[in-house]
């Protein structure tokens, strides 16, 4: 079983395939609550060199509402990380898999949930 959901964007920059991730997220009912620069950080704290790469930490309120509802402790998976880095043929965009990434949570509507939120992340990313 793969953690992620993923899709290669071929012609695109980082930068464009941002925005295009982004205003697929928004189109799901996600936001994007965390952005992080890896690339960036990883040049800053320790002198390395890696190519482009990007984590949207993006959340649907209405589904996280359920999920801590149901589990008050479950954001300490949250919220759903999407990165974009550059591959040899594109940016690829990976969209973590909250059924995986749940799976030891031993609760069953919270795997609807999740089985809900993956679907609107899949969709997500095919629209970017």
């Amino acid at each position: 079983m793969s953690f992620t959901y993923d899709r290669v964007l071929t012609g695109t920059t980082i930068d464009d395939a941002e925005m295009r991730v982004r205003a697929a997220l928004k189109d799901t009912g996600f936001g994007v609550l965390t952005e992080i620069d890896v690339q960036t950080t990883m040049k800053e704290k320790i002198d390395a060199d890696i190519p482009e790469y990007r984590i949207l930490g993006a959340c649907n309120p209405k589904m996280a509402y359920e999920a801590i509802g149901m589990e008050p402790r479950i954001g300490a998976m949250l919220p759903c990380n999407v990165i974009l880095r550059e591959v040899a043929d594109g940016i690829e965009v990976s969209a973590v898999d909250p059924v995986a990434s749940m799976a030891a949570v031993r609760n069953a509507a919270l795997h609807d949930v999740a089985g809900q939120v993956r679907d609107m992340l899949t969709t997500a990313v095919d629209a970017a």
